[in-house]
């Protein structure tokens, strides 16, 4: 456990966002390791296959993952304010939520799974395929729910390392599995699958492990839960569920994206899966200043102590900012080279599109890396109508790129889809900011004027 309160924000930040980067890169090998051994193994149709799922992934296990984040906010300001007996309760309140959350989510992707894929016009060639796959990871929800909360609530009270550790290990496992289940058991898209989710479930049983044996502040008791009252619940579900929704609305636009995809042929769909899993490990350490940023300012806004979270705002904007640029020119220059890893140099149609993706995506990142520092920052003040209505601005600007761009320029509209976006999102968030940072400044001037007015007193007395 630590504190964010105290030291140097920028110096706090950045130790703390190490952790969340290098674990962020190696959950992102979950899906990596699904299209390259697929796409090495299998061939290019298996790999749009798996791919052609992504944006259905996203938005369901994007539900789980957003909502989990939510939840941990509530844990962290309580944890600020150093409130130990809520911060049980509160644990104790987000399980409640979770088991809910996870029953619904998995009946409802299961049972809608092949009207989804129906309505993205997944080709015929690679459909049997991408419903084996998605039914899959849908049926392994639980796993996927039960460790985004564990780790979001373990990092809400400063501990950003243990999940990292937890999630190299699950990593690892995850593509000795696949590549067992792939070329000896010779299972194909299924055995992609069944390692992502077991490789999970392996996770789950280390973040439980570690809260026994080393965080007494997480180990919930009977007691606790029948603390949780509904007023409890419902400030939970007030930020946990925007969150949770704000993920899945963007991810209805990556669906309509996707859709515009299949249409283009399995070629554009290739392209754009293999070219996308770079684009997410280049941003990570954007995300995962963000992230950062929504612990911080959640432990400092439950001490009342503003003044920090503007200034981690200002340093986080720079360092991240900085990077975003030298990551867009490194992503554009050889991001084509890393597609051969997952197509091979033969196939020159797919990486000539990828190198489109890459020189649009890659030419934005620092529009995205503000977006990132804005969103969570907002959200750790437990903010969560901004940013939903931000995320509802990214799926109109996503429509207009599937309905309009796709059809009048073919596959560089699809590739504009996320700029738009995240010019969007950035516009609502910035309004926003600038009014959160005027209310944030206006609470730290309250304190210093009462910190004053006592020392004239205790200088009156003297």
């Amino acid at each position: 456990m630590k504190e964010l309160t105290k030291g140097s924000p920028v110096k706090l930040i950045l130790m703390f966002t190490m952790p969340l980067l290098v674990g962020n890169l190696f959950q992102q090998l979950y899906s990596i390791s699904d299209t390259l051994i697929v796409g090495q193994t299998l061939g290019v149709n298996e790999l749009a296959a798996v791919g052609a799922t992504g944006s259905i992934q996203f938005l369901i296990i994007g539900f789980a993952q957003g909502l989990t984040a939510g939840l941990s906010i509530m844990t962290a300001q309580y944890f600020g304010a150093h409130d130990y007996r809520k911060v049980r309760v509160s644990f104790a309140a987000s399980i409640v939520i979770c088991i809910g959350a996870t029953l619904i989510l998995t009946f409802l992707s299961l049972f809608f799974i092949n009207d989804i894929l129906n309505l993205m016009q997944t080709p015929a060639a690679i459909k049997q395929d991408a419903q084996l796959f998605i039914s899959i990871i849908f049926a392994g929800i639980f796993a996927s729910m039960a460790f985004n909360l564990l780790a979001n609530i373990i990092r809400a009270l400063g501990d950003s390392r243990t999940p990292l550790y937890f999630l190299i290990v699950a990593a690892v496992f995850n593509v000795i599995l696949e590549l067992i289940f792939i070329l000896v058991f010779h299972m194909g898209v299924e055995g992609a699958g069944f390692a992502t989710v077991i490789a999970q479930i392996f996770s789950v049983v280390l973040c439980i492990l570690y809260i026994i044996k080393k965080m007494p502040l997480l180990q919930v008791r009977r007691s606790d839960f029948k603390k949780i009252t509904a007023q409890e619940l419902r400030r939970h579900l007030y930020v946990g569920l925007p969150m949770a929704f704000q993920t899945s609305i963007i991810a209805i636009g990556s669906i309509m994206i996707q859709a515009a995809l299949n249409g283009l042929g399995t070629t554009a769909v290739a392209a754009t899966t293999a070219a996308s899993k770079i684009d997410q490990v280049a941003i990570q350490p954007m995300m995962s200043f963000g992230i950062a940023m929504a612990t911080f300012t959640a432990q400092n806004f439950g001490a009342h102590k503003y003044d920090r979270i503007l200034k981690g705002v200002k340093q986080s904007l720079l360092v991240s900012g900085t990077f975003s640029i030298v990551a867009g020119l490194l992503i554009i220059l050889f991001g084509r080279n890393l597609v051969v890893l997952f197509v091979g140099k033969s196939e020159e149609k797919v990486l000539n599109l990828s190198q489109i993706y890459f020189n649009v995506n890659g030419s934005f990142y620092l529009m995205l890396a503000t977006l990132f520092i804005l969103r969570y920052t907002l959200q750790g003040l437990g903010e969560s109508v901004i940013p939903t209505l931000a995320g509802i601005v990214e799926l109109l600007m996503r429509c207009i790129a599937a309905l309009l761009l796709a059809t009048s320029v073919g596959y560089v509209g699809t590739c504009f889809a996320n700029p738009l976006a995240w010019l969007g999102s950035c516009l609502v968030l910035i309004i926003s900011y600038l009014k959160a940072m005027k209310m944030l400044k206006q609470k730290q001037g309250d304190i210093q004027l009462d910190e004053t007015v006592a020392a004239q007193q205790i200088e009156l007395r003297q």
